[in-house]
Formats: structure tokens, sequence, C-alpha cells
């Protein structure tokens, strides 16, 4: 922890975690092991981040949205918490939770309106604006952002047969997004 970070009490801080300069974790927040928080970043009241985060310069998250493990918040990422905010009133208590599930990346400059859930290793571009739940393994660019294709586990796109060219993992489709472990370099794998 540099030591112009500040840790307010009591807060839980998983071993491994670098938290860099000019960050703020406020009380009641748990942060998991071997995560990275950047500089100038805001975490709490009482949030949680999953393990192998990484949290980018100038990010704030605020009461309200949880991070699964394996999550990576670009530079600028902005999270809201109150769906209709106004500075003479105050509406803590219309609090809407999002949650970004396992292994999801979030491009700088994104925005995520609070209320919505962002699937495993779903892909947000940078500047998208996050106004409705984004499916398991979608890229997501635009204002609103929408789904244009689909990411495999190892941050590369998939093909137009929902195959990865650099690691064979092949996916199916399961609800709104995919499964992935459906084929692996022309096999069948129940990964």
């Amino acid at each position: 922890m540099h030591e112009t970070a500040v840790i307010d009490h009591p807060a839980a801080i998983g071993q491994g975690t670098k938290i860099w300069h000019f960050s703020h974790v406020l009380k009641n927040s748990q942060i998991g092991e071997n995560c990275t928080i950047g500089q100038n970043v805001a975490i709490g009241p009482e949030v949680s981040v999953g393990d192998n985060c990484k949290i980018q310069n100038n990010v704030s998250i605020y009461k309200g949205v949880t991070l699964e493990q394996g999550v990576f918040c670009g530079p600028s990422t902005v999270f809201t918490n109150v769906y209709n905010p106004r500075a003479e009133i105050r509406k803590m208590d219309q609090v809407r939770p999002t949650r970004v599930r396992q292994g999801a990346t979030i491009g700088a400059n994104a925005t995520v309106i609070c209320g919505v859930t962002i699937g495993r290793y779903a892909f947000i571009g940078a500047g998208a604006v996050v106004t409705r739940d984004v499916p398991d393994h979608a890229l997501s660019f635009g204002n609103p952002a929408r789904t244009i294709g689909w990411m495999c586990r190892c941050g590369e796109r998939l093909d137009e047969n929902l195959h990865c060219r650099a690691c064979g993992l092949g996916y199916q489709h399961e609800g709104q997004g995919l499964r992935y472990g459906a084929f692996q370099q022309g096999t069948e794998n129940s990964a």
C-alpha cells in the first residue's frame, strides 16, 4: 500500500493486493487477494471486489457495485449507483445494485449505469455506455452499448463460428450469452 493511500476501518484487504497513490478504500469494503488498485481509485463504502481484479487509475466504485473475481476496469471507468440523483435530495436508499461477473473487462472511459449485470468474460469497449444487462462473453460497444460480437475467455474475439483462433476453444449459445468449452481444436470437450 502506498503511503498516500487511505484505508478506512473496518475494511478487509486480501493478501498480495497492491494499492497505489492517492487511493481510498472506504469502510466495510472487501477487496480480494492479488488485486491491483491503481492511482486515485475510490472503493466503497460497502463494496465487494473479488480476487485478481485490476482497477486502473481514476475509477470510483460506489456502494451497490460488486466486482467478481478477475474483473478488469480500465482507466476512468465510471460506475453510478443511483439512477436519478439530485444534489438536494438524499437518495442513497435508492441504490441499484450493479454486478460485474467473473473475468469481465470494462474499457477505458466506459460508463456503467446502475442496476445492470455485466456477464462473465464480457468485454465492454472503451467509451461505451452500458444501460442494460450484457450477456456472458458479449463484445459490447457504443452509446448505448450493444452487442456486436463475442469474446473468448482468453480475451480474443471469436470468429463467425464462435471459435477462438488463439486458444482453440469453441462456444455455443446458451440463453442470451455463450457457454465455453463446447469444442476444443475440433474435438468435443466439456471444460
